[in-house]
């Protein structure tokens, strides 16, 4: 937007020096200025360099704050900085160190109980402020006479307190952020510990205090807001009357507007609306004891979807590990059923087991009935179920000859000409029950005191 011709822009501008310090001049020269400009302005007994902070109608109400009168007291701005007056102002700056290292001495030297925290030379080396800190009332006239004597220049004396001193020398606050003094707080504040105990801090002056010693300004920016809050909150100068004992108030939570209490013997806590509250006080000054805190036990709120998502769930890695391990367990199968990834080895088993209507006849009555079968399959059903028809296709341990005497008699014929579906078994072994089994497997077992040579059979080995 284009300001219109009859509108005429407010001739105060608002300049900042060093530390912080901010001041009112009057732009009398109609001077185009914007924000970081340096001017050299109207100071008593010489001339000094500010830049600029602040113009147009905010000035106007910036003088309202801090209720400065529009009137000719306020000084004027000469002109914008040259290049001539910023290199002066830059050697009176590099200055300031050595005199405030030189003036400590001599406060030191002195005996004075003062703390000189800065020093300020004016840009035309005409004066020099001197600030310093004390707890009581220095009586500075000898120090000023050296401090004259020892850097030929006229000297000031401003004594500030400890909240400007931080404010000047600045720093990193306890909240991670450059201190508030020291960057756009100006105006300090009184604060007092009735500040925190409204917010229900600990009155502990290593938490509350700030670099200053004195307690923190941030105590007072959510002042108002927690005073708005307690204004229906009820005050409990004694303990509730019920039937189960008197109950202490243990917390206050002003903004969720529920109050704790506890009775004595019992480390729980009971969350009690507000609203509650009042009513229980009201029956206790008639002199009535209620039954109990709450009528009926109060639902906590439910917590909303959103925000139970961003916040998470303690137990949410729990339940995640708790998912993949029911994932990793197998579903359980009938024994009766067969497997489709097996070996082609094994892959007549489960057909061979189907048909058998019953057990064969050498297993034991009393076995039957202790092992039942079970409708989950073997970790591995083709090991498994070519030992289970090994053990059918067995005779007694009694009733078998040995395996030397046996050989000699008849030799086993090879492997090659038994059938595909039928077990070779010793002579003097009885029959199956006449069921069509299963090819017998070699046994794994070590040879028994015979060389493999022996025999018309070639070597057997363990592949």
């Amino acid at each position: 937007m284009e300001i219109p011709t009859s509108f005429e822009e407010f001739d105060i501008i608002e300049v900042r020096f060093k530390g912080g310090r901010k001041d009112f001049f009057r732009n009398i020269n109609r001077l185009d200025l914007t924000t970081g400009d340096a001017v050299v302005v109207d100071v008593p007994n010489g001339h000094h360099i500010g830049f600029v902070s602040l113009k147009g109608e905010l000035v106007r109400l910036q003088m309202l704050k801090k209720k400065v009168d529009n009137n000719e007291e306020i000084r004027s701005i000469y002109r914008i900085a040259t290049e001539r007056d910023m290199e002066k102002f830059n050697e009176a700056r590099d200055q300031e160190g050595t005199t405030m290292y030189r003036s400590r001495e001599i406060i030191q030297m002195l005996g004075l109980k003062m703390k000189l925290s800065d020093v300020e030379y004016q840009a035309d080396k005409s004066k020099a402020t001197f600030f310093y800190s004390a707890d009581d009332r220095v009586d500075f006239r000898d120090l000023i006479k050296k401090l004259a004597e020892e850097f030929k220049i006229r000297i000031e004396m401003r004594q500030i307190s400890l909240r400007h001193e931080a404010g000047r020398l600045g720093g990193i606050g306890s909240c991670g952020r450059e201190l508030c003094c020291s960057t756009w707080l100006t105006d300090f504040k009184s604060v007092s510990t009735t500040a925190a105990r409204y917010q229900n801090l600990s009155l502990n002056p290593s938490k509350l205090s700030g670099q200053c010693g004195r307690l923190k300004c941030c105590l007072n920016y959510e002042l108002e807001t927690y005073m708005e809050a307690l204004k229906d909150i009820p005050t409990v100068n004694r303990p509730l009357q019920t039937q189960q004992g008197d109950a202490i108030l243990q917390k206050t939570d002003i903004f969720k507007r529920m109050m704790w209490f506890g009775y004595k013997g019992d480390n729980n806590w009971y969350p009690v609306p507000v609203e509650r509250v009042q009513e229980i006080l009201e029956q206790n000054a008639k002199g009535i004891a209620v039954d109990m805190l709450l009528p009926e036990a109060l639902e906590e709120p439910k917590q909303n979807e959103f925000v139970a998502q961003v916040e998470g769930s303690l137990e949410r890695l729990d339940d995640k590990f708790k998912n993949k391990k029911k994932k990793k367990k197998k579903k359980k199968r009938p024994a009766g059923t067969a497997e489709t990834q097996q070996p082609e080895q094994a892959s007549e088993a489960p057909q061979a087991r189907r048909e058998r209507p019953e057990r064969p006849a050498q297993a034991k009555d009393g076995e039957q009935e202790q092992r039942p079968r079970r409708q989950r399959p073997p970790r591995n059903k083709s090991r498994n179920q070519e030992g289970r028809d090994e053990k059918q296709s067995r005779e007694p341990r009694e009733a078998r000859e040995p395996r030397e005497r046996r050989e000699k008699r008849e030799p086993r014929p090879p492997r090659a000409n038994q059938p595909a579906n039928t077990a070779a078994t010793p002579e003097g072994s009885a029959p199956s029950g006449g069921e069509q089994q299963r090819p017998k497997k070699r046994s794994r077992k070590p040879f028994r005191g015979k060389k493999p040579d022996q025999g018309n059979k070639p070597p057997r080995t363990d592949a």
